[in-house]
């Protein structure tokens, strides 16, 4: 298994380039947006997924690490390849991909080429419990020492029964309407946005 090549980068095409590394060329197919980082001759480091098949052997590349843990995780659900994971990643970046997937946004999917409103549900279905949504939707975003009691709270919800999501949703609400809320004002305007757990 290759997870990753380090070397120059001796030639770009429109969906993969090419690094040497110690001599050998790989061919790694990526989106558009790693390629647009690369440059000839310069050295380059790319964490890669090899897949293999009966007739060929062929590598991923990834400038980011959450691109390439996207990439596996979306290959899990029935009719989603390798091909359709890349064309994925290429019109979603991995936080946007994270938000539509955690948020059941089918239509976000379906922007994608070969993504129909049938994949685009089994996507969110099967996957918006197993990825989390991006750190913006939650504590992360609340700055100074409200990210302790944000934290503490959506902590709470968790152990109230409600999924990490959904709390880290309810609580990001909260504070964009009253950033100065102390923990419990917090955690009793957060439940009643979440409602009775079901």
């Amino acid at each position: 298994m290759i997870s990753s090549v380090s070397g120059e980068v001796i030639d770009i095409a429109l969906d993969h380039a090419v690094v040497e590394c110690a001599g050998v060329g790989y061919r790694v197919l990526a989106t558009p947006p790693t390629l647009a980082t690369l440059r000839r001759g310069e050295h380059v480091r790319l964490r890669t997924a090899m897949v293999v098949r009966e007739d060929s052997m062929t590598l991923y590349g990834f400038t980011d690490p959450d691109a390439r843990e996207l990439f596996g995780i979306l290959q899990t659900v029935t009719g989603v390849g390798p091909r359709l994971a890349m064309a994925t990643l290429a019109v979603l970046e991995p936080d946007r991909l994270r938000r539509a997937l955690a948020d059941s946004d089918v239509k976000a999917l379906t922007a994608v080429p070969g993504i129909g409103k049938r994949v685009g549900e089994r996507l969110v279905v099967e996957l918006r419990d197993k990825v989390a949504a991006p750190s913006e939707a939650g504590p992360a975003q609340v700055p100074g020492s409200a990210a302790g009691v944000a934290a503490q709270v959506t902590e709470a919800l968790i152990g109230l029964g409600f999924t990490e999501n959904a709390a880290g949703q309810a609580v990001a609400r909260v504070l964009a309407d009253d950033p100065g809320a102390d923990s419990a004002a917090l955690l009793r305007a957060a439940l009643a946005g979440l409602g009775p757990r079901r």
